[in-house]
């Protein structure tokens, strides 16, 4: 799938989520790496020494939710990524996250999470896969932070339903340093 096909996706999902749920959550206050102190975050949440911060990006979209056998579970996230305003990459299922200036990306899994009350938990991520040149292609560690709203629904529901619920988070993708 190419990074306009998946714009498409990830924009007409953001648009459905606000049409049905509500408007998303106003974005992150700011997500200037200055703005966020490493040793202010929970130890489990900050990246091993080794790497270096290089960007930081805004995260807006939904958390995508199916649900089986009576209970809601996630099934994807789809999200654009943005700096100072401007999209620059994407997010979505793996997790993954893709450049749409260079085509890079970057997959990773969960090393650490953080629960927070009313939105969906904080994480740090350990990359696992890169394909390309560019942007993504060096990451080592991807941290998920300033996480609002995307909480799964409540209570029970029927099986095959599915519910797209807006988020914001700031992305920050860390490198191996030297």
């Amino acid at each position: 799938m190419n990074c306009k096909m998946l714009l498409a996706i990830v924009s007409a999902g953001i648009a459905a989520a606000a049409c049905s749920s509500g408007a998303p959550p106003s974005a992150p206050a700011t997500s200037d790496a200055q703005q966020i102190q490493e040793s202010n975050l929970p130890v489990p949440l900050q990246v091993p020494a080794g790497n270096k911060l290089e960007l930081s990006l805004d995260g807006s979209g939904v958390q995508i939710y199916q649900c089986a056998k009576g209970a809601w579970s996630l099934l994807e996230p789809a999200a654009t990524l943005s700096d100072h305003g401007k999209p620059v990459g994407l997010h979505f299922k793996g997790p993954i996250w893709v450049s749409t200036v260079d085509g890079s990306e970057v997959g990773a899994a969960p090393v650490a999470t953080v629960n927070q009350n009313g939105a969906v938990p904080e994480l740090l991520l350990k990359a696992n896969q890169t394909q390309g040149e560019g942007t993504f292609s060096r990451v080592t560690y991807v941290q998920r932070l300033r996480t609002q709203g995307g909480v799964a629904p409540s209570g029970t529901c029927p099986d095959g339903a599915q519910q797209a619920l807006p988020y914001t988070a700031v992305y920050r993708f860390w490198m191996a340093s030297g």
